[in-house]
């Protein structure tokens, strides 16, 4: 019964980390996907909305956000991001503004948090 047991574990944990490591690759332009906070945005995705979530952990703060994939899109398109990550290569800032969705933290200010980005390249 252990043996069944520990074998159904492994089975279920390379599962489990074949989807965590093949989402993002196998995402098509502009999918989303929900993250913690606390993992790092993957290479080609932006923020564009934080929140609260128990999933993540006890928090009061945002500890949870959803990300966008931008690779692929078309030359020409534009997108609206939160300011908590960097635009990928070939996007370029174009206005910035303030959003609620944004709040990364517990005290936000009102000061602008989100971009809207054009793929320039």
């Amino acid at each position: 019964m252990r043996r069944f047991r520990a074998a159904g574990l492994v089975l279920l944990g390379t599962a489990l980390a074949a989807t965590v490591t093949a989402g993002p690759a196998q995402a098509a332009p502009g999918d989303t996907m929900t993250l913690c906070g606390s993992t790092l945005t993957p290479a080609g995705w932006v923020d564009v909305n934080w929140g609260i979530s128990a999933s993540c952990g006890a928090s009061m703060s945002p500890n949870v956000k959803m990300v966008k994939q931008l690779t692929g899109l078309p030359v020409g398109s534009t997108v609206n991001a939160c300011a908590t990550t960097y635009p990928p290569a070939g996007w370029t800032q174009v206005s910035t503004y303030y959003s609620s969705g944004c709040q990364a933290f517990l005290n936000p200010s009102f000061q602008p948090n989100t971009w809207t980005l054009k793929r320039v390249s």
